[in-house]
C-alpha cells in the first residue's frame, strides 16, 4: 500500500514529468524559430516521451486505487540566444528529474514499499538513458560550434529520431 508521503511525491512526479513534456516543446519552438527543424523534432520526441513517462506514473496510481488529482503546470522561463542553450538546460533539467525519481525512490525504501520501488526501477533506467542522450547531443553541439555545415548535417541527424 502506498503511503500518503509516497503517493505524493508521485502525483507531483505527473506534474513535473508534464512540465518537462512543455518546456521541451517550448524548446522545439525556438529551433523551430532558428530554422533548426531537426533539433525542433529531437526535442518534439523528447516531449512525447515525458507525457508518456507521466501516463506511466498516472496509471500506476490508478493500478493501485489512488485518485489522481493534477496540478498547474508551470510555464518555461527560459529565453536562448544561442544554438547549444536549450541543449545544456536539457541535460541540467534531466540530472534534476533524475533527482526526483531519486527522491521518490528513497520516500518508498523509508516506507518498505518494496512494490513501488520495483515501478521506479523503470525509471532509474530511463533516466540514465535520457542524460546520456543529452550529454551526446551536447557534446556533438559543443564540438561543431558555430560550423554552420555541421550543424546542419547534425540537424538532418535528429530529424530522423523516431
Amino acid at each position: 500500500m502506498l503511503t500518503a508521503k509516497v503517493t505524493e511525491l508521485l502525483m507531483d512526479q505527473i506534474n513535473k514529468e508534464l512540465y518537462s513534456a512543455y518546456l521541451y516543446l517550448d524548446f522545439a519552438n525556438y529551433y523551430e524559430d532558428e530554422g533548426f527543424e531537426g533539433f525542433a523534432h529531437w526535442y518534439e520526441k523528447q516531449c512525447e516521451e515525458e507525457v508518456g513517462h507521466a501516463m506511466k506514473i498516472r496509471e500506476y496510481l490508478i493500478d493501485n486505487s489512488i485518485s489522481v488529482k493534477f496540478e498547474a503546470i508551470a510555464k518555461p522561463d527560459k529565453t536562448f540566444t544561442a544554438l547549444a542553450q536549450p541543449v545544456k538546460a536539457g541535460l541540467e533539467h534531466e540530472k534534476y528529474v533524475s533527482s526526483l525519481i531519486n527522491t521518490i525512490d528513497e520516500a518508498a525504501l523509508e516506507a518498505k514499499d518494496f512494490r513501488t520501488m520495483e515501478f521506479l526501477n523503470w525509471f532509474v533506467k530511463e533516466q540514465l538513458e535520457e542524460e546520456k542522450s543529452a550529454t551526446d547531443l551536447l557534446t556533438k553541439v559543443e564540438l561543431l560550434g558555430e560550423d554552420a555545415h555541421a550543424l546542419l548535417v547534425l540537424d538532418g541527424e535528429l530529424a530522423a529520431r523516431k
